[in-house]
């Protein structure tokens, strides 16, 4: 009898993902045991499992298994006002992060430029993970002039959201000045904090947020996990 081809096993799998047979947090069944029920080789079902955590269907934890993933497709807009939570908080997503790191060190390169800034001038560097219903999705870095933010990362600890920390310096409102977005291979340290496959690619943001009378406030990079958002362009104030 011939054995079943890998990519019989991985459309199996992947239509009881799809009817709901197989639900988020569920474990599969064990490599021998998959190769029995398929009737088919370890390495079929190796490489099958393999095609679907690329696909972002399911995620391979060392040492515990491999869980059915519930991976949020998302649609992020870009536009004059481009806000994490009213671009995800309306699509029924709970919005979530959680700071990374934060220090204080000289402004050099693309910070520099964008942020208009002179030799020596220092800028508060944080990062965070944002995460969507429990799901990484994003993890950024900012950096803003520590003349004009010495205590941000303080502040937005206590404020809660970036909108409502840059009002008590004064910041009423602010907007998107341009935005650059490209793909890349994932590096392994960001393919483990945003919990994708290494294979696949992350989508680099970067963008410069400026106060209404035009002064650059912000340098941002954010890798995104390219299986679970897309992005528009939107003209809209409220992007």
């Amino acid at each position: 009898m011939t054995r079943t081809n890998w990519t019989m096993i991985r459309d199996a799998l992947a239509q009881e993902i799809a009817e709901g047979i197989l639900t988020p947090g569920d474990k599969l069944q064990t490599e021998p045991e998959l190769a029995q029920r398929f009737d088919a080789g370890r390495h079929s079902v190796r490489r099958a499992v393999e095609a679907l955590a690329k696909a972002g269907k399911v995620s391979i934890e060392q040492g515990r298994g491999t869980f059915v993933e519930e991976a949020p497709h998302l649609t992020y807009s870009i536009g004059k006002r481009t806000r994490l939570r009213k671009n995800l908080v309306p699509q029924g997503c709970q919005v979530t992060s959680e700071p990374l790191s934060a220090e204080l060190v000289e402004a050099i390169g693309n910070v520099k430029r964008a942020l208009g800034l002179s030799d020596g001038d220092k800028v508060v560097e944080s990062r965070r993970i944002s995460l969507a219903d429990n799901m990484p999705v994003a993890v950024g870095t900012s950096w803003r002039p520590a003349a004009r933010f010495p205590d941000f990362v303080e502040r937005r600890r206590d404020v809660g959201s970036t909108t409502e920390t840059y009002k008590t310096y004064g910041i009423s409102d602010y907007f998107r000045k341009e935005t650059e977005f490209y793909a890349r291979p994932a590096k392994p340290e960001e393919a483990k904090l945003l919990k994708q496959h290494p294979d696949l690619p992350v989508i680099v943001v970067r963008a410069v947020d400026e106060d209404p009378s035009g002064v650059p406030i912000s340098y941002s990079k954010v890798i995104w996990a390219s299986g679970r958002v897309r992005f528009t362009m939107s003209g809209g104030d409220d992007g």
